[in-house]
Parts: C-alpha cells; structure tokens; sequence
C-alpha cells in the first residue's frame, strides 16, 4: 500500500513546481492579478472572496509547497512506528492550506481565517507528542499567537470607516496621520507572530514539536507569516511605526544572537538563530527594503528548514538526546548528514556564494549605505558576528569535538536513507537558490559604493565571530568553562534576558496568587461574613428579636398570664 506520505509530497511538489513558472511568468510580464468571487449578495452588500496573485505571493507558495512537499518525505522515515501519522500528515496539510490562504489574501477577513487556521494547527502540533511540557509549551504558544489574533480582528473593526476589506484598496490612506491605527495594529500582530520581543518566548518552547513540525512550522512558514503581513502592509505603514518596528527588530536580533551562545539544546540553538533572522527581516523591513526582506526570507527558509531537518537526523540517530553536550565527532558517524548541516550553517552565516550570502551581505552593505545612526550600524554587525559564533560553537560540540554519548550505539546514515533523500532535495537550493533569486527579483542590481574597509567590515565581523565561537565552546577535563565561572550572567543571557520567566510566570503567577488571595479573604472571608448566608442570619435574629423571642417559652408564659389575668376580672 503506498503511503498517504508519497501522496502528498508527490502532490505538493507537483503544485510547487507550478507555482514556481507562474511566479516567473508574472515576474517577467509585471503582472498581476486580484481574482473576485462574489459569496454573496444581500440588499445590494456584496461578500465577495478576493484572490492576489503577484509573482510575490505565487513564488512564497512556491516555496512553502516545496518545503512542506520535502518535509512530509522526511517525515515517513522520522516518525516511523507512530501510530497517529495519517493525523500528523493531515495536520500539516492543513497548516500549508491555512498558509495558502493568508499569503494570497488582499482580504483582512480572510487572512485572519488563515491567520487563526495557522495558530490552531500550530497548537495541536505542538502538543503532538502528549507531555506536560509540551502542553505548556502550547499553551503558551496559542496565547501568544492570540493576542497578535486580537490586533488583527480591532484592524478589521477599523477597516469599518473605509467602507470595505481590501487593504490593497486603501494603501495611501492608511500612511496618514490621523489614521496610521490600523498600522500599528497590524504591526503589533505581526509582532506576535514573528516573536519580536516581548513576544519572543513562544519560539523557543515551541521546539517541544516534532522535528518535521519545527523545520516546516516553526523555521520557514509560521514564523514568517508575520513578516511576509508586513511586506504586504509595508506601504502603509507610518514613520514612526517603522522607526520602533526597527528599533524591536534589531533588539530581537540581537538577544536571540546572544541567547544561542549560551544554549546547550540543539533544537533550541536552531529556533533562536530563526529568531535572530527575523529581527534581521523585520530591521531591513522597517528601513524600507521590502524587496530585501522577501528574498531574505526566502533563502532563510531553505537553509533553515535543512538545518532541522540535519538537527532532527542527528537526534533520531542519538535517541532522542538533544543535549550538544553528549554529541561530537559526528562527522566520522553520519558523514553526509554532517556535510548537509555544515554547509547550511555556513549559508546562514553568509558564506559567499552559497544561498544565504547573497541576502545577507546585500542587507549589510546596504545598511552602510543607507546610514541612519551608530547604534543601528553596530547592532546590525555585531549580531552577524553573533550568529558566526554560534554557528562555530555548534558544529564544534557536534561535529568536530569528542564524541561523548554511549560507547554502543547504532549511529549511521544508513539508518535514515529516506530523511537523506528529503534534506537532499533541498541541498541544490540551498548552494544555488540565492543566486538565481537574486538574479530573478533584482533585474536592476542594487549600486553599492563603499569604502574599501566598509566592504570588509563583513568579512571582519565574520573572522571576530569565529574566534570568538571557537573560544566559547573549547574545553577539556582540566579546562575551566567560562560560562561557568560567570553563572548570573550566563543564565540571564541563555534565557533571553528573562522573557520566558517574563511571560509565563509574570502573566500566570501573580494574577494567580491575587486570585487565590481574593478568593481566600473575599469570596470565602469578607463576604461570607458580610453578604449571602450572613445577612440571612443577621436579619433572622433582628425579625426574631423584634417579635419578641419568637419560639420561647417566655412570651408563652406571659401570654397565658396576661388570659389568667382577664379570666380573673371577667369572673
């Protein structure tokens, strides 16, 4: 019996590919199209159902279907010997349909269909393998994601005042001072769903997905949803809007940068290096540059969705440990798994040539050009050399170091022939995707004029950034690791300057020991004492009071003596 796996992905990789000439076609013809179907027509009120169809939206779909069409391959040989897969590969059909639905939506109405499909199907995957960590780390996902659902449903409310839906219709009206509200609204949501701080705990505490969920879910598609929202909105948005939207993005970039040095769960290191490349999407966004943000991430989700998809090899070959500490001299075990996870750890940094390179150093030299302040300049280079050490501490624990896990062990890549079909699908793309993008969106190239020394800042942040890697992760039996002669610090930066704590016990246990407070001298003391029952009692005893010890034997008495009395007189 073929399996619904080879369906699917033979499926999704038939429209990807589809997807892909269209979008070459639109692309070379500037052409678009906005497609119209009326639901319904009430009173002459029309619900209409809007379709965009521009070499934008076509090639994302392209490029989800192609991911998702990968991972779902992948997926037959990872989650082998679950029972509930059928489950788990309609789950991510419906997170790729949710994803249709919102990238080529002009439609505020039904981009929040595909916006809350995308939470709740992210929920249920999230919390696919049934534990308490992974239920709350659902939890804490959902609710996340459910505030940016708020922001989006108070935009819709405003749309009101406009008369209609489409935001494609009223791009210049919303750039206005008076009414910029619907900008910040939609920003804030994108904020949620992109994880830019203070939203940023959900990510990391996602990583309790199974692994094909993070690489397709939580690396390349969900998480980008957000940014791709504000590449459509980034007409209308207000200057002040983008000024605190690059402000936040360049901060996330570099607290997810920093927090990775000090991260010791693979998958963890992996979801914070995807959070520091949508800081960078969103800074690059916020000074203008949708065009550099789209190609960025677009070449981010390929690399990126490979590089879990090498993370989740590894730990199904080490049995489910996701501690780098106990792995090392991997590149002996799994060699071609290795290959695949250093050359997209190199992509990420920027290796030239390779996919990540072209949108990275693009972004940077045109951050130098386009000189806004020193904070800006800096922040954006020193988390570029963040993100080399990270990359160099990683493949040091896992690949090159000792290896420090059980002396049996089974680990092969003979193991995983079809996971190593799927990430070889998306190896081509990731050496040769960033070139031929950039040569398909940029007709015109971008003119760089720089300084020799401005050109080799790059280079020189990326040379800093791997010393400084190295330096962070070498120890040995007699070597006293620094990041424990520093605790405090180290485990305020691993925690991403406290977010989680921030957002899961400052929003859950103060409000709870209020409640418990309340409920214990209110609801249970004061007004017990004061209310209900009490009043009851209290008005009782005055009514009984008043009618003069009503149930005693006295009033009795004195009744029957005052009869007595009269009985006398009358005789």
């Amino acid at each position: 019996m073929i399996s619904i796996c080879f369906i699917y992905y033979s499926f999704f990789l038939m429209l990807s590919i589809i997807f892909f000439f269209l979008s070459l076609n639109f692309m070379v013809l500037d052409y678009s199209l906005i497609l119209e179907f009326q639901l319904i027509t009430i009173n002459s009120c029309q619900i209409l159902m809007t379709l965009l169809m521009d070499w934008m939206s076509l090639l994302f779909m392209s490029f989800v279907l192609f991911i998702s069409s990968m991972v779902i391959y992948y997926s037959y040989n990872y989650m082998e010997g679950d029972l509930n897969i059928n489950r788990f590969i309609m789950l991510v059909c419906m997170f790729v349909l949710s994803m249709m639905l919102l990238i080529i939506s002009p439609n505020l109405i039904s981009i929040l269909l595909g916006w809350d499909g995308l939470g709740l199907v992210s929920y249920c995957l999230v919390i696919y393998y049934q534990n308490v960590k992974s239920y709350n780390a659902g939890m804490i996902t959902a609710l996340s994601n459910r505030i940016g659902d708020v922001f989006l449903l108070l935009s819709i409310a405003w749309m009101m005042n406009y008369g209609g839906f489409n935001f494609y219709y009223y791009m210049d009206y919303m750039k206005m001072d008076e009414i910029f509200i619907i900008g910040v609204f939609v920003m804030i949501a994108a904020m949620t769903k992109s994880a830019q701080i203070p939203f940023s705990s959900w990510l990391p505490a996602a990583m309790a997905a199974p692994t094909p969920v993070s690489s397709l879910v939580h690396s390349s598609t969900l998480v980008t949803a957000g940014v791709y929202l504000l590449i459509r909105f980034n007409l209308s948005l207000h200057y002040n809007c983008m000024l605190f939207l690059l402000f936040i993005g360049s901060m996330t970039m570099f607290m997810a940068g920093l927090g990775a040095n000090f991260e010791f769960d693979l998958k963890k290191i992996i979801a914070l290096s995807t959070l520091s490349q949508l800081g960078l999407m969103m800074s690059i966004l916020a000074l203008g540059e949708y065009k550099l943000a789209f190609f960025h991430l677009l070449t981010h989700a390929l690399f990126k969705a490979l590089l879990f998809m090498c993370g989740g090899c590894m730990i199904h070959n080490l049995l489910n440990c996701q501690d780098i500490r106990f792995m090392g001299n991997l590149i002996n075990l799994m060699p071609l798994t290795c290959s695949f996870f250093i050359i997209s750890n190199m992509a990420l940094c920027g290796l030239p040539f390779l996919s990540g390179f072209y949108s990275k150093d693009l972004i940077l030299e045109v951050v130098s050009m386009n000189y806004l302040n020193v904070y800006i300049y800096l922040i954006f280079f020193i988390s570029t050399g963040l993100t080399v050490s990270y990359t160099f501490r990683l493949i040091y624990y896992v690949i090159i170091g000792n290896f420090n896990n059980f002396s049996l062990h089974l680990i092969s890549d003979n193991n995983n022939f079809i996971m190593l079909k799927g990430m070889s699908g998306l190896i081509f793309f990731v050496v040769m995707g960033g070139s031929s993008l950039m040569w398909l969106m940029f007709p015109i190239p971008y003119f760089i004029c720089l300084s020799f020394l401005m050109k080799m800042m790059v280079l020189f942040v990326i040379m800093l950034g791997m010393i400084l890697g190295y330096e962070f992760s070498k120890f040995n039996l007699n070597y006293s690791l620094n990041s424990f002669m520093h605790l405090k610090k180290n485990l305020f930066f691993s925690s991403m300057w406290n977010m989680p704590y921030l957002s899961t016990f400052g929003m859950n246990l103060y409000p709870l020991f209020m409640g418990k407070q309340i409920y214990k001298n209110m609801d249970q003391g004061w007004s017990e004492f004061l209310g209900a029952q009490n009043i009851y009692m209290n008005i009782k005893n005055m009514s009984m009071y008043m009618q003069f010890m009503h149930n005693n034997n006295l009033k009795i008495f004195l009744l029957l003596t005052i009869f007595w009395v009269m009985f006398l007189i009358l005789i």
